[in-house]
């Protein structure tokens, strides 16, 4: 069996020796965990290398960042945060629910407001013929109906990142 060590195998052997499937050491040998070409030996002492790694907290797991990219983004929330603090101090970032809650309201005021048009204007203009009157009200239903339409597809949630604006600003991070 120690004479197996020092001669080259393939994916498949490599597999059933450490108990993995053939795509996890496909996956480790694109990683650079293992080199192909190596023996049988070599790449186990890679794999128990990589196993201690992880295992150490020095090298990421399946699926995790390294510590050098956790921190990235660590960072990178950091900036964030304290970019919407700044531009709310400024009064140029609101939440997402206030937004909402502002647009509702002017929306409930500028419908009043057109639902009251034509009888404003029949006061102004008293003579004005009842065809005249109905299609105006018409009209204004549906600007009324086109504006609550519009204001229903905006999506407040699909807010731009903060940090886009200061990274054209000064060209990166």
């Amino acid at each position: 069996m120690l004479e197996a060590l020092d001669t080259c195998c393939d994916q498949k052997t490599l597999a059933q020796v450490v108990g993995l499937s053939e795509a996890r050491i496909s996956q480790l040998m694109k990683d650079g965990v293992m080199q192909r070409g190596d023996t049988l030996g070599e790449q186990i002492l890679a794999y128990c290398e990589n196993i201690r790694e992880v295992a150490g907290g020095r090298s990421p797991g399946e699926g995790e960042l390294d510590p050098a990219q956790e921190k990235a983004k660590l960072d990178r929330e950091r900036r964030m945060g304290q970019r919407i603090k700044n531009l709310q101090s400024l009064g140029e970032w609101a939440a997402i629910p206030l937004l909402e809650k502002t647009l509702a309201k002017a929306s409930a005021a500028m419908a009043s407001k057109l639902e009251a048009l034509p009888g404003e204007i029949m006061k102004l203009v008293p003579d004005l013929p009842f065809e005249a009157v109905e299609e105006m009200r018409k009209a204004i239903a549906k600007a009324r109906n086109d504006w609550v339409s519009d204001t229903e597809e905006l999506n407040l949630s699909d807010d731009p990142d903060p940090d886009a604006e200061s990274e054209d600003e000064d060209g990166a991070d």
